[in-house]
Protein backbone atom coordinates (compact mmCIF):
# COMPACT_ATOMS: atom_id res chain seq x y z
CA UNK A 1 0.00 0.00 0.00
CA UNK A 2 1.22 3.58 -0.31
CA UNK A 3 0.69 6.68 1.31
CA UNK A 4 -0.98 9.87 -0.16
CA UNK A 5 2.35 10.90 -2.29
CA UNK A 6 4.16 13.59 -4.61
CA UNK A 7 1.93 11.25 -7.59
CA UNK A 8 -0.77 11.57 -5.64
CA UNK A 9 -0.46 15.09 -5.52
CA UNK A 10 -0.02 15.94 -9.18
CA UNK A 11 -3.18 13.91 -9.98
CA UNK A 12 -4.69 15.92 -6.88
CA UNK A 13 -3.93 19.30 -8.78
CA UNK A 14 -5.01 17.82 -12.43
CA UNK A 15 -8.63 16.85 -10.93
CA UNK A 16 -8.52 20.27 -8.95
CA UNK A 17 -8.62 21.94 -12.69
CA UNK A 18 -10.89 19.51 -14.04
CA UNK A 19 -13.52 19.24 -11.56
CA UNK A 20 -16.33 21.32 -10.55
CA UNK A 21 -15.60 24.34 -8.27
CA UNK A 22 -17.35 22.79 -5.39
CA UNK A 23 -14.24 20.23 -4.81
CA UNK A 24 -12.23 22.75 -3.67
CA UNK A 25 -14.05 24.75 -1.71
CA UNK A 26 -14.35 23.33 1.76
CA UNK A 27 -11.56 23.60 4.18
CA UNK A 28 -10.71 20.27 5.14
CA UNK A 29 -9.64 20.87 8.48
CA UNK A 30 -12.40 23.44 9.79
CA UNK A 31 -14.50 20.83 8.66
CA UNK A 32 -13.23 18.09 10.22
CA UNK A 33 -12.89 20.19 13.74
CA UNK A 34 -16.96 20.91 13.39
CA UNK A 35 -17.61 17.43 12.72
CA UNK A 36 -15.77 16.18 15.21
CA UNK A 37 -17.29 18.24 18.32
CA UNK A 38 -20.85 17.15 16.89
CA UNK A 39 -20.10 13.49 17.17
CA UNK A 40 -18.74 14.12 20.69
CA UNK A 41 -22.18 15.40 21.33
CA UNK A 42 -23.84 12.59 19.58
CA UNK A 43 -21.75 9.74 20.38
CA UNK A 44 -23.68 8.61 23.27
CA UNK A 45 -26.90 8.00 20.92
CA UNK A 46 -24.92 6.62 18.33
CA UNK A 47 -23.27 4.19 20.80
CA UNK A 48 -26.46 2.92 21.99
CA UNK A 49 -27.74 2.32 18.43
CA UNK A 50 -24.86 0.50 17.37
CA UNK A 51 -25.20 -1.71 19.92
CA UNK A 52 -29.05 -1.98 19.68
CA UNK A 53 -28.18 -3.28 15.83
CA UNK A 54 -25.49 -5.24 16.78
CA UNK A 55 -28.01 -7.67 18.99
CA UNK A 56 -30.72 -7.48 16.44
CA UNK A 57 -29.42 -8.12 13.34
CA UNK A 58 -31.33 -9.88 10.62
CA UNK A 59 -30.57 -11.71 6.87
CA UNK A 60 -31.00 -9.92 3.57
CA UNK A 61 -34.56 -8.90 2.56
CA UNK A 62 -35.60 -9.62 5.91
CA UNK A 63 -34.20 -6.37 7.83
CA UNK A 64 -37.68 -4.95 8.60
CA UNK A 65 -36.81 -4.03 12.17
CA UNK A 66 -33.33 -2.65 11.29
CA UNK A 67 -35.33 -0.82 8.96
CA UNK A 68 -38.13 0.83 11.05
CA UNK A 69 -34.78 1.42 13.74
CA UNK A 70 -32.95 3.92 10.97
CA UNK A 71 -35.95 5.88 9.64
CA UNK A 72 -37.39 6.43 12.95
CA UNK A 73 -33.92 7.62 13.50
CA UNK A 74 -34.04 9.88 10.52
CA UNK A 75 -37.67 11.19 10.86
CA UNK A 76 -36.88 12.29 14.41
CA UNK A 77 -33.99 14.55 12.72
CA UNK A 78 -36.22 16.12 10.17
CA UNK A 79 -35.47 13.90 6.95
CA UNK A 80 -37.91 13.18 4.43
CA UNK A 81 -37.83 9.28 4.49
CA UNK A 82 -39.19 6.38 2.37
CA UNK A 83 -39.58 2.72 3.67
CA UNK A 84 -40.04 -0.29 1.29
CA UNK A 85 -37.45 0.54 -1.47
CA UNK A 86 -36.39 -2.44 -3.03
CA UNK A 87 -38.42 -4.80 -0.52
CA UNK A 88 -36.52 -3.89 2.90
CA UNK A 89 -34.35 -0.57 2.07
CA UNK A 90 -34.91 3.19 3.59
CA UNK A 91 -34.25 6.25 1.35
CA UNK A 92 -34.33 9.51 3.48
CA UNK A 93 -33.49 13.10 1.56
CA UNK A 94 -31.90 16.09 2.79
CA UNK A 95 -32.85 19.03 0.86
CA UNK A 96 -30.21 22.04 1.18
CA UNK A 97 -30.28 24.41 -1.91
CA UNK A 98 -29.30 24.16 -5.24
CA UNK A 99 -26.18 22.17 -5.40
CA UNK A 100 -25.02 18.61 -6.33
CA UNK A 101 -26.94 15.66 -5.17
CA UNK A 102 -25.06 12.85 -3.47
CA UNK A 103 -25.70 9.73 -2.61
CA UNK A 104 -24.63 7.81 0.98
CA UNK A 105 -25.06 4.37 1.35
CA UNK A 106 -24.84 1.95 4.27
CA UNK A 107 -25.87 -1.77 4.11
CA UNK A 108 -28.58 -3.21 6.55
CA UNK A 109 -28.28 -7.35 6.24
CA UNK A 110 -26.31 -9.33 8.70
CA UNK A 111 -24.71 -12.95 8.03
CA UNK A 112 -26.41 -15.89 9.01
CA UNK A 113 -23.56 -17.62 11.86
CA UNK A 114 -23.39 -17.81 15.59
CA UNK A 115 -21.18 -14.89 16.87
CA UNK A 116 -18.33 -15.87 19.58
CA UNK A 117 -17.12 -12.30 20.46
CA UNK A 118 -18.17 -12.84 24.10
CA UNK A 119 -19.28 -9.33 24.01
CA UNK A 120 -22.00 -8.21 26.07
CA UNK A 121 -24.16 -6.92 23.71
CA UNK A 122 -23.14 -9.86 21.55
CA UNK A 123 -25.65 -11.47 19.20
CA UNK A 124 -28.23 -14.32 20.08
CA UNK A 125 -30.24 -13.61 17.53
CA UNK A 126 -32.06 -16.22 14.69
CA UNK A 127 -34.07 -16.53 12.29
CA UNK A 128 -35.54 -18.61 9.43
CA UNK A 129 -35.01 -17.92 5.80
CA UNK A 130 -37.12 -18.90 2.64
CA UNK A 131 -35.94 -22.44 3.06
CA UNK A 132 -37.50 -22.92 6.31
CA UNK A 133 -33.75 -23.19 7.62
CA UNK A 134 -33.09 -21.47 11.18
CA UNK A 135 -29.73 -20.29 12.06
CA UNK A 136 -28.09 -17.84 14.21
CA UNK A 137 -27.27 -13.78 12.69
CA UNK A 138 -24.15 -11.88 13.38
CA UNK A 139 -23.11 -8.48 12.20
CA UNK A 140 -19.59 -10.31 11.60
CA UNK A 141 -19.35 -8.20 8.45
CA UNK A 142 -19.79 -4.40 10.25
CA UNK A 143 -22.73 -3.33 8.62
CA UNK A 144 -23.78 -2.43 12.36
CA UNK A 145 -20.91 0.50 12.20
CA UNK A 146 -21.84 1.05 8.97
CA UNK A 147 -25.06 2.18 9.90
CA UNK A 148 -24.11 3.79 13.37
CA UNK A 149 -21.76 5.75 11.26
CA UNK A 150 -24.27 6.42 8.39
CA UNK A 151 -26.62 8.12 10.90
CA UNK A 152 -23.97 9.99 12.18
CA UNK A 153 -22.65 11.38 9.58
CA UNK A 154 -26.77 12.31 8.76
CA UNK A 155 -26.55 14.30 12.40
CA UNK A 156 -23.16 16.27 10.88
CA UNK A 157 -24.37 17.05 8.11
CA UNK A 158 -27.83 18.34 9.45
CA UNK A 159 -26.10 20.26 12.17
CA UNK A 160 -23.62 21.77 9.42
CA UNK A 161 -26.01 22.71 6.43
CA UNK A 162 -24.49 26.27 6.41
CA UNK A 163 -21.49 25.00 4.76
CA UNK A 164 -22.95 23.13 2.04
CA UNK A 165 -25.32 22.98 -0.54
CA UNK A 166 -27.51 20.61 -2.36
CA UNK A 167 -29.27 17.10 -2.22
CA UNK A 168 -28.27 14.18 0.19
CA UNK A 169 -29.43 10.84 -0.48
CA UNK A 170 -29.75 8.62 2.70
CA UNK A 171 -29.71 5.14 1.01
CA UNK A 172 -29.92 2.49 3.10
CA UNK A 173 -29.66 -0.65 1.29
CA UNK A 174 -30.75 -4.79 2.14
CA UNK A 175 -29.06 -7.75 1.37
CA UNK A 176 -25.98 -6.45 0.40
CA UNK A 177 -24.89 -10.24 1.68
CA UNK A 178 -26.42 -11.71 -1.41
CA UNK A 179 -25.41 -9.10 -3.83
CA UNK A 180 -29.06 -8.20 -4.60
CA UNK A 181 -30.56 -5.43 -2.78
CA UNK A 182 -28.69 -2.18 -4.80
CA UNK A 183 -30.17 -3.59 -7.90
CA UNK A 184 -33.71 -4.68 -5.78
CA UNK A 185 -33.61 -0.82 -4.71
CA UNK A 186 -32.58 0.60 -8.34
CA UNK A 187 -35.34 -1.71 -10.09
CA UNK A 188 -37.64 -0.31 -7.68
CA UNK A 189 -37.09 3.54 -9.33
CA UNK A 190 -34.47 4.63 -6.41
CA UNK A 191 -33.27 6.92 -9.43
CA UNK A 192 -35.99 7.59 -10.89
CA UNK A 193 -38.49 8.19 -7.74
CA UNK A 194 -35.83 10.58 -5.84
CA UNK A 195 -33.03 12.86 -7.14
CA UNK A 196 -30.19 11.49 -9.50
CA UNK A 197 -26.71 11.72 -7.84
CA UNK A 198 -23.82 13.06 -9.42
CA UNK A 199 -21.79 11.59 -6.35
CA UNK A 200 -22.11 8.57 -4.38
CA UNK A 201 -19.95 7.68 -1.26
CA UNK A 202 -19.61 4.36 0.46
CA UNK A 203 -17.37 2.41 3.20
CA UNK A 204 -16.33 -0.67 4.66
CA UNK A 205 -14.79 -1.04 8.24
CA UNK A 206 -12.18 -4.15 8.05
CA UNK A 207 -9.45 -5.99 10.50
CA UNK A 208 -6.72 -2.82 9.46
CA UNK A 209 -5.73 0.10 12.41
CA UNK A 210 -8.61 1.59 13.19
CA UNK A 211 -8.74 5.50 12.15
CA UNK A 212 -7.15 5.07 8.85
CA UNK A 213 -8.64 5.47 5.94
CA UNK A 214 -7.44 3.51 2.59
CA UNK A 215 -8.84 4.26 -0.65
CA UNK A 216 -8.04 2.11 -4.36
CA UNK A 217 -8.47 4.03 -6.99
CA UNK A 218 -9.71 1.91 -9.88
CA UNK A 219 -10.79 -1.65 -9.68
CA UNK A 220 -11.42 -1.78 -5.42
CA UNK A 221 -13.53 -5.01 -5.31
CA UNK A 222 -14.24 -8.14 -7.23
CA UNK A 223 -16.90 -9.43 -9.37
CA UNK A 224 -19.07 -11.48 -7.66
CA UNK A 225 -21.38 -14.47 -8.92
CA UNK A 226 -23.27 -17.75 -7.39
CA UNK A 227 -23.62 -20.38 -9.07
CA UNK A 228 -25.60 -23.73 -7.82
CA UNK A 229 -25.35 -26.38 -9.75
CA UNK A 230 -27.74 -30.04 -9.37
CA UNK A 231 -26.22 -33.24 -11.17
CA UNK A 232 -29.09 -36.05 -11.59
CA UNK A 233 -27.95 -39.38 -11.32
CA UNK A 234 -29.86 -42.83 -10.48
CA UNK A 235 -29.74 -43.67 -6.98
CA UNK A 236 -29.13 -47.32 -5.89
CA UNK A 237 -28.03 -49.60 -2.63
CA UNK A 238 -24.48 -48.47 -1.90
CA UNK A 239 -23.96 -52.59 -2.38
CA UNK A 240 -25.04 -52.29 -6.15
CA UNK A 241 -22.81 -49.58 -7.70
CA UNK A 242 -23.49 -50.36 -10.78
CA UNK A 243 -27.13 -50.17 -10.69
CA UNK A 244 -26.57 -46.55 -10.24
CA UNK A 245 -25.60 -43.27 -11.97
CA UNK A 246 -23.63 -41.84 -8.77
CA UNK A 247 -23.99 -38.12 -8.54
CA UNK A 248 -21.44 -37.88 -5.68
CA UNK A 249 -18.84 -38.89 -7.99
CA UNK A 250 -19.60 -36.57 -10.52
CA UNK A 251 -19.83 -33.58 -7.96
CA UNK A 252 -16.07 -34.89 -6.97
CA UNK A 253 -14.79 -34.82 -10.18
CA UNK A 254 -16.53 -31.71 -11.36
CA UNK A 255 -14.62 -29.91 -8.18
CA UNK A 256 -11.25 -31.03 -9.33
CA UNK A 257 -11.96 -30.52 -13.17
CA UNK A 258 -13.40 -27.05 -12.95
CA UNK A 259 -10.55 -25.70 -11.18
CA UNK A 260 -8.62 -25.90 -14.43
CA UNK A 261 -11.03 -23.31 -16.07
CA UNK A 262 -8.61 -21.23 -13.96
CA UNK A 263 -5.55 -22.91 -14.48
CA UNK A 264 -5.69 -23.82 -18.43
CA UNK A 265 -8.39 -21.51 -19.78
CA UNK A 266 -8.13 -17.90 -18.05
CA UNK A 267 -5.10 -15.35 -18.65
CA UNK A 268 -2.85 -16.65 -15.50
CA UNK A 269 -1.94 -12.45 -15.25
CA UNK A 270 -5.64 -11.83 -14.85
CA UNK A 271 -7.21 -12.31 -11.19
CA UNK A 272 -10.04 -15.09 -10.93
CA UNK A 273 -11.32 -17.77 -7.99
CA UNK A 274 -13.62 -20.41 -8.38
CA UNK A 275 -14.41 -22.24 -5.23
CA UNK A 276 -16.77 -24.67 -4.78
CA UNK A 277 -18.33 -23.53 -1.40
CA UNK A 278 -21.28 -26.05 -0.59
CA UNK A 279 -21.59 -30.41 -1.66
CA UNK A 280 -24.62 -31.43 -0.73
CA UNK A 281 -25.47 -35.13 -1.56
CA UNK A 282 -26.89 -38.27 -0.23
CA UNK A 283 -28.43 -39.08 3.53
CA UNK A 284 -26.70 -42.56 4.44
CA UNK A 285 -23.48 -44.20 3.90
CA UNK A 286 -25.28 -47.24 2.31
CA UNK A 287 -27.44 -45.20 -0.03
CA UNK A 288 -26.46 -43.81 -3.57
CA UNK A 289 -28.15 -40.61 -3.71
CA UNK A 290 -29.54 -39.85 -6.99
CA UNK A 291 -28.82 -36.17 -6.94
CA UNK A 292 -25.79 -33.92 -5.74
CA UNK A 293 -26.07 -30.04 -5.02
CA UNK A 294 -23.18 -27.69 -5.08
CA UNK A 295 -22.53 -24.25 -4.22
CA UNK A 296 -20.04 -22.18 -5.92
CA UNK A 297 -18.61 -18.25 -5.80
CA UNK A 298 -17.11 -17.16 -8.78
CA UNK A 299 -14.38 -13.50 -8.12
CA UNK A 300 -12.90 -11.71 -11.02
CA UNK A 301 -12.17 -8.03 -11.62
CA UNK A 302 -12.21 -8.02 -15.51
CA UNK A 303 -15.41 -8.53 -17.59
CA UNK A 304 -14.28 -10.84 -20.13
CA UNK A 305 -12.48 -13.12 -16.91
CA UNK A 306 -15.98 -13.05 -15.66
CA UNK A 307 -17.61 -13.97 -18.46
CA UNK A 308 -15.24 -16.41 -19.15
CA UNK A 309 -15.85 -18.20 -15.77
CA UNK A 310 -19.40 -18.37 -16.05
CA UNK A 311 -19.11 -20.38 -19.26
CA UNK A 312 -16.15 -22.90 -17.92
CA UNK A 313 -18.65 -23.76 -15.15
CA UNK A 314 -21.02 -24.78 -17.38
CA UNK A 315 -18.71 -26.20 -19.96
CA UNK A 316 -17.55 -28.39 -17.31
CA UNK A 317 -20.67 -29.63 -15.30
CA UNK A 318 -22.02 -30.62 -19.00
CA UNK A 319 -19.07 -32.55 -19.91
CA UNK A 320 -18.87 -34.09 -16.13
CA UNK A 321 -22.46 -35.36 -16.40
CA UNK A 322 -21.98 -36.91 -20.03
CA UNK A 323 -19.18 -38.25 -19.46
CA UNK A 324 -21.44 -40.55 -17.02
CA UNK A 325 -24.03 -41.34 -19.14
CA UNK A 326 -26.31 -38.80 -16.84
CA UNK A 327 -28.80 -35.87 -17.59
CA UNK A 328 -27.69 -32.67 -18.19
CA UNK A 329 -27.29 -31.13 -14.86
CA UNK A 330 -28.90 -27.65 -13.94
CA UNK A 331 -26.08 -25.00 -13.99
CA UNK A 332 -27.68 -21.50 -12.32
CA UNK A 333 -26.84 -18.24 -11.86
CA UNK A 334 -28.46 -17.00 -8.56
CA UNK A 335 -26.96 -13.64 -8.30
CA UNK A 336 -24.08 -11.29 -9.22
CA UNK A 337 -22.51 -7.79 -9.24
CA UNK A 338 -19.88 -6.11 -11.12
CA UNK A 339 -16.58 -5.08 -9.90
CA UNK A 340 -16.06 -1.60 -7.79
CA UNK A 341 -14.40 0.73 -9.71
CA UNK A 342 -13.70 3.82 -7.63
CA UNK A 343 -13.14 6.82 -10.14
CA UNK A 344 -9.20 7.48 -10.27
CA UNK A 345 -9.29 11.22 -9.89
CA UNK A 346 -12.25 11.36 -7.11
CA UNK A 347 -10.23 9.30 -5.38
CA UNK A 348 -7.01 11.09 -5.75
CA UNK A 349 -9.07 14.24 -4.41
CA UNK A 350 -11.08 12.38 -1.79
CA UNK A 351 -7.19 11.25 -0.31
CA UNK A 352 -6.16 14.78 -0.30
CA UNK A 353 -8.86 16.44 1.46
CA UNK A 354 -8.45 13.61 4.00
CA UNK A 355 -5.50 13.76 4.04
CA UNK A 356 -5.70 17.69 4.94
CA UNK A 357 -8.17 17.03 7.48
CA UNK A 358 -7.02 13.27 9.46
CA UNK A 359 -3.55 14.05 8.80
CA UNK A 360 -0.81 11.87 6.59
CA UNK A 361 -0.71 8.85 9.01
CA UNK A 362 -4.30 8.44 8.56
CA UNK A 363 -4.54 7.81 4.95
CA UNK A 364 -3.58 5.33 2.45
CA UNK A 365 -3.95 5.92 -1.48
CA UNK A 366 -3.71 2.57 -3.36
CA UNK A 367 -3.09 3.58 -6.87
CA UNK A 368 -5.23 1.80 -9.95
CA UNK A 369 -2.10 -0.09 -10.84
CA UNK A 370 -2.15 -2.31 -7.75
CA UNK A 371 -5.08 -5.09 -7.63
CA UNK A 372 -8.14 -4.54 -5.32
CA UNK A 373 -9.71 -6.57 -3.01
CA UNK A 374 -11.02 -10.11 -3.63
CA UNK A 375 -14.22 -9.58 -1.77
CA UNK A 376 -17.15 -8.44 -2.97
CA UNK A 377 -19.66 -5.83 -3.10
CA UNK A 378 -23.34 -4.36 -4.72
CA UNK A 379 -21.87 -0.61 -4.55
CA UNK A 380 -20.90 -0.93 -7.95
CA UNK A 381 -24.60 -1.06 -9.23
CA UNK A 382 -25.09 2.79 -7.72
CA UNK A 383 -22.07 3.93 -9.79
CA UNK A 384 -24.04 3.16 -13.05
CA UNK A 385 -21.03 2.17 -14.92
CA UNK A 386 -19.31 5.42 -13.92
CA UNK A 387 -22.18 7.56 -15.03
CA UNK A 388 -22.23 8.55 -11.14
CA UNK A 389 -19.03 9.66 -9.66
CA UNK A 390 -18.03 7.42 -6.87
CA UNK A 391 -15.72 6.88 -4.30
CA UNK A 392 -15.81 3.25 -2.13
CA UNK A 393 -13.61 3.69 1.50
CA UNK A 394 -12.17 0.90 3.32
CA UNK A 395 -11.98 1.73 7.44
CA UNK A 396 -9.40 0.65 9.34
CA UNK A 397 -11.65 -1.55 12.94
CA UNK A 398 -8.50 -2.75 14.74
CA UNK A 399 -7.73 -0.28 18.22
CA UNK A 400 -4.16 -0.67 18.99
CA UNK A 401 -5.05 -2.58 22.23
CA UNK A 402 -6.92 -5.36 20.05
CA UNK A 403 -3.60 -6.09 18.02
CA UNK A 404 -1.53 -6.34 21.00
CA UNK A 405 -3.55 -8.57 22.02
CA UNK A 406 -3.86 -11.15 19.54
CA UNK A 407 -0.05 -10.74 18.54
CA UNK A 408 0.61 -11.68 22.33
CA UNK A 409 -1.68 -14.60 22.26
CA UNK A 410 0.41 -15.55 18.59
CA UNK A 411 -3.25 -15.37 16.48
CA UNK A 412 -4.34 -13.27 13.66
CA UNK A 413 -6.83 -10.66 14.28
CA UNK A 414 -10.23 -11.64 13.17
CA UNK A 415 -11.14 -10.54 9.69
CA UNK A 416 -14.47 -9.60 8.23
CA UNK A 417 -16.96 -12.56 8.26
CA UNK A 418 -15.34 -14.24 11.21
CA UNK A 419 -17.52 -14.73 13.77
CA UNK A 420 -15.00 -13.12 16.44
CA UNK A 421 -15.03 -10.30 14.51
CA UNK A 422 -15.61 -7.29 16.57
CA UNK A 423 -14.00 -3.82 15.35
CA UNK A 424 -13.14 -0.63 17.77
CA UNK A 425 -17.03 0.92 17.49
CA UNK A 426 -15.84 4.25 18.95
CA UNK A 427 -12.93 4.64 17.09
CA UNK A 428 -14.34 2.92 13.84
CA UNK A 429 -17.64 5.24 13.59
CA UNK A 430 -16.50 8.25 14.38
CA UNK A 431 -13.59 7.61 11.61
CA UNK A 432 -16.43 6.36 9.21
CA UNK A 433 -18.46 9.97 10.20
CA UNK A 434 -15.49 12.33 9.69
CA UNK A 435 -14.72 9.86 6.39
CA UNK A 436 -18.52 10.44 4.67
CA UNK A 437 -18.99 14.15 6.28
CA UNK A 438 -15.52 15.05 4.70
CA UNK A 439 -16.39 13.76 1.16
CA UNK A 440 -20.16 15.27 0.80
CA UNK A 441 -18.18 18.49 2.08
CA UNK A 442 -15.50 18.05 -0.81
CA UNK A 443 -17.98 17.69 -3.61
CA UNK A 444 -20.91 20.13 -2.13
CA UNK A 445 -19.23 22.75 0.27
CA UNK A 446 -19.55 26.35 -0.25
Amino acid sequence: MHRFSCASALAFALCAMACPPALAKADPAAARAAIDAQFAKDWPDLQALYQDLHSHPETAFRETRTADVLARQLKAMGVDVTTGVGKTGIVGVIHNGAGPVVLLRTELDALPMEEKTGLPYASRAQQTDANGKTTFVDHACGHDIHMAWWIGTARALLAMKARWHGTVILVGQPAEEVVSGAKAMLADGLYTRFPQPQFAFGAHVGPSPAGEVTIKQGFTTSASDAVHVTFHGVGAHGSMPDKSIDPVVMGARFVEDVQTVISRQKDPMKFGVVTVGSFHAGTAANIIPDTAELGLTLRSYDPAVRDGLLKGVKTTADAVAMMSGAPAPDVVHLHGTGSVINEPALSAQSAATLTAALGKDRVVLIPASEPGWTASEDFSEFAQGGKVRSVYFSIGGTSAAMAAQYKAQGKPVPVNHSPFFAPDPAISIKTGVETLTLATLMVAGT
